[in-house]
């Protein structure tokens, strides 16, 4: 079945829709060109649990302040449930359970890279980051940029709780009686959590399964040789065995939709459709940084150039690991070519 949308209007921010019966939709807003994430509230026993959490700044904490006042009218917060690590998801979980005294629920994986990555805040770039910026072919201006914005994921992350409730692949989590199974997909990050309520046939997405965008899945400076589009693939096609083709998808970004397999399909087309260019620009010897054109359609500026370059890379590595390509160092410098 094609993409079709649940619902004609979307909350304001730091306001709630019901979805169904003890689901609502809460809108928040994000400083950056991606401007809102969505973020869920079960009702549950004795309270309320809420998946995914904003990033940490002021004017969201503000928001919190006002849906708990408002639209929740009081009700307590019973657990803090976080699909992965990134800032728009993670950010407030740790003030949230500081402030309700209650557990974080979250996969290790993502527990354990989002603590390590708070702890970078403030430290200098180390030698290992500016080496593979540079590979990829990285301007000296771009890697001083690199640089000086090293550690910034723990500006908008508060801490996270020194101990956690640690969820699994194919745990069931009863929530206000109603069952939710955790279904694992990775590429866009290590182990990102879906919830899937098989009865009302509902699934919370996070970054899984996006309506209009696609996830960005990149290599980065912890793990140069890593094969994450791999990972996002199988999880795709592992994604259309497990939902059914009608599950009310709520997404982490844009509108809640039914049509879940047509919208894998498009996702593992698109990435299949862009590594069948980059093989073709890749006749002759390529940088990362030259083979934005065969996977973006939009321009790449200062602020996206990390990510573009992640990006790039993971389609790199992908035909690397397959021998579709062959990687050559020259003075600290990676060009790939068709072997």
């Amino acid at each position: 079945m094609p993409i079709e949308y649940e619902f004609e209007t979307r909350p304001a921010h730091g306001d709630v829709n019901a979805v169904v019966d003890g689901i609502r939709w809460l809108r928040m807003p994000l400083p950056m060109a991606l401007e809102h994430i969505n973020l869920w509230l079960l009702d549950d026993e004795r309270g309320c649990a809420i998946v995914d959490t904003g990033v940490c700044i002021e004017s969201n904490r503000e928001v919190w302040a006002q849906t708990f006042s408002g639209p929740m009218h009081g009700q307590p917060v019973t657990r803090v449930i976080v699909t992965h690590l990134h800032p728009d998801h993670s950010g407030c979980a740790g003030w949230l359970t500081e402030q309700h005294d209650v557990e974080l629920w979250m996969t290790r994986e993502e527990y354990l890279l989002c603590r390590i990555l708070i702890s970078d805040t403030g430290r200098d770039a180390p030698a290992a980051g500016s080496q593979f910026y540079r590979g990829a072919g990285f301007s000296d201006e771009a890697l001083t940029r690199y640089q000086q914005r090293f550690g910034m994921f723990g500006r908008v992350v508060a801490p996270l709780p020194e101990s956690y409730r640690r969820i699994v692949d194919g745990e069931r989590l009863s929530i206000g009686g109603n069952d939710w199974e955790i279904v694992v997909g990775r590429g866009h990050s290590p182990e990102h959590a879906c919830l899937f309520d098989a009865e009302r046939n509902i699934v919370i997405s996070g970054d899984q399964i996006l309506p209009t965008i696609s996830s960005n899945v990149s290599v980065y400076p912890t793990e140069p040789h890593a094969n994450p589009l791999r990972d996002w693939l199988e999880s795709l096609a592992a994604m259309k065995i497990r939902l059914p083709e009608d599950v009310l998808v709520l997404p982490a970004h844009g509108k809640p939709f039914r049509g879940a397999h047509a919208r894998l399909d498009a996702l593992i087309s698109e990435h299949t459709t862009g590594l069948g260019r980059l093989f073709e620009l890749c006749s002759e010897p390529r940088r990362a940084i030259d083979v934005f054109p065969a996977l973006f359609k939009g321009r790449i500026s200062d602020g996206n150039l990390i990510m573009a370059a992640g990006e790039s890379i993971a389609h790199l590595n992908y035909l690397v690991a397959e021998g579709s390509l062959d990687v050559e160092s020259r003075n600290g410098v990676l060009w790939y070519r068709r072997n």
